[in-house]
């Protein structure tokens, strides 16, 4: 009787490791990342204030649907499309690249990488204003520092 108890308990612990080895990584599948903004920043279609934003993939099976929402997730701020953009190395961090505006407009949100990942996320903006990116000085940042800077890439 003994042995048929080890066996249930064994089973229960084995059990319980597997469930709490998923809920650990749960926010992986969504690719769901906390970013703060110290300025206004453009998304398509609106501009969001300085402050702190969660950014998911809004499904599993389109990655190519990207939500923003409030950090307590009780706000539903944005639902974008974007294309998938690569980099030659993952980096251990959230990736974002920005373009800079002119004078007295806010940055805009280009890119966003998850930690660990070469293929990422790059926001559609209307043709004309594509452009304008395109021709933007851009700074890509990864965690809180400014990795690199570019003008007018064309990319």
């Amino acid at each position: 009787m003994r042995i048929h108890k080890l066996y249930i308990v064994l089973g229960l612990l084995i059990a319980l490791g597997v469930f709490f080895e998923l809920t650990a990584h749960a926010d992986e599948s969504n690719e769901s990342t906390q970013i703060t903004f110290s300025k206004p920043v453009q998304i398509p279609g609106q501009v969001l204030p300085a402050g702190t934003y969660l950014l998911e993939r809004a499904d599993s099976n389109d990655p190519n649907i990207v939500q923003i929402l409030s950090v307590d997730r009780r706000v539903l701020l944005a639902t974008l499309f974007t294309v998938r953009a690569e980099r030659r190395e993952a980096t251990g961090a959230t990736a974002i690249t920005l373009a800079e505006e002119t004078a007295g407009k806010p940055d805009v949100l280009v890119k966003w990488f998850y930690p660990g990942r070469t293929s990422g996320h790059e926001f559609v903006y209307p043709q004309q204003q594509e452009q304008e990116i395109a021709q933007a000085r851009q700074e890509t940042f990864v965690g809180n520092e400014l990795i690199s800077s570019s003008t007018g890439t064309g990319e």
